[in-house]
């Protein structure tokens, strides 16, 4: 199993991928360098480096990254050891603090966020004349993501893309949330088709899937007193009918129709649900 996460340095992303195989994370090289550096041309400081450095190739290899098209490709990236070492050959400034957050990002982001999640349960923080409600989706990725995304709980300006799918543009994104507030959302059918379109708009940078399960569970739950029980819904089956939602709703709307549940005050379901939820991000 291969995890893909973002980490930020100082507002800065680094994109990083968890090797289960030798458990250990692997860093994006130009990314290190970038915040290392600010260089303009990062991709060109690093293969310099690298020629100049061939010892660094024993901390280096290649993996699939995303990169800004939303597509993966093959793209240097070096460990722990190996960012500590070049830490010490560019000498940056930086390198001090960056060591220090380098040892305090063992967990990777999605596990540190999935510990709030737990906690949500009693957090009562959505007013409910919000719930169904950007805010309300606002408030759980704050709550979800604060300390982790400078981007927390925060509209994206970006027009952002994944698997070949483009989101709602980013320079419209306001109306476009206006537009989904102002949606029915009082039958099971019209609060999933609410769901998809807030999956379709994406308003954040990371974290739209986590942050906005939730939302969908408690929209359900002030309007019908139901909930979606995760763990009955495979993950395959799920990206599939979300990925086909846009063009064809049925699927979904049947997955979490057949996955619905009365049973809304037990804790284990919602923390399972959360496990699953999370599970779904998982890459491989």
């Amino acid at each position: 199993m291969i995890k893909r996460s973002i980490r930020y340095f100082l507002n800065k992303p680094i994109r990083a991928i968890w090797d289960s195989e030798l458990s250990k994370w692997w860093y994006s090289a130009t990314d290190v360098v970038l915040v290392l550096t600010d260089s303009k041309n990062p991709r060109i400081y690093w293969n310099a480096i690298k020629r100049r450095n061939p010892e660094l190739h024993a901390f280096c290899r290649q993996l699939r990254l995303y990169a800004d098209d939303g597509k993966k490709y093959l793209a240097d990236v070096v460990d722990e050891t190996g960012i500590k070492k070049l830490g010490r050959i560019l000498r940056s400034k930086n390198n001090i603090e960056f060591e220090k957050w380098l040892d305090g990002s063992l967990d990777p982001i999605d596990e540190q966020s999935k510990k709030k999640a737990y906690d949500f349960y009693k957090a009562k923080l959505i007013e409910e004349e919000e719930i169904g409600k950007t805010i309300a989706l606002q408030k759980i990725h704050a709550y979800l993501f604060e300390g982790l995304y400078p981007f927390a709980g925060k509209i994206r300006t970006r027009t952002i893309s994944k698997g070949g799918f483009t989101f709602a543009n980013g320079d419209f994104l306001p109306q476009v949330l206006k537009g989904i507030d102002k949606m029915a959302d009082n039958t099971f059918d019209e609060i999933v088709d609410k769901y998809i379109e807030m999956n379709i708009a994406h308003p954040f940078m990371e974290g739209n899937g986590r942050s906005t399960r939730i939302w969908l569970d408690l929209l359900l739950i002030n309007r019908l007193s139901k909930c979606v029980d995760w763990s009955l819904i495979e993950k395959n089956d799920y990206m599939n009918a979300m990925r086909a939602s846009p063009y064809d709703p049925e699927p979904i709307h049947k997955l979490l129709n057949n996955a619905l549940t009365d049973n809304i005050n037990d804790r284990e379901l919602f923390l399972k649900g959360i496990d699953c939820s999370y599970y779904y991000e998982e890459e491989e």
